[in-house]
């Protein structure tokens, strides 16, 4: 399976309950944490709704 890099670049404090908990799905604990994740549909649907927060990298 294809990864990918995830990297969180804006705070996610004016953020809605639902995007913080996006975040915490895809792994992200803190700003500048980067984590891999598997590329598949429900991935890329978690990064879509707060691809404002995050660097998305192929790897």
């Amino acid at each position: 399976m294809a990864k990918i890099k995830v990297t969180q670049i804006k705070s996610g404090i004016g953020s809605t309950k639902r995007q913080k908990r996006t975040l915490e799905a895809l792994g992200i604990r803190k700003m500048h944490n980067t984590v891999e994740v598997v590329d598949n549909p429900q991935v890329q649907g978690m990064i879509t709704k707060v691809r404002h927060l995050l660097r998305v990298e192929e790897k």
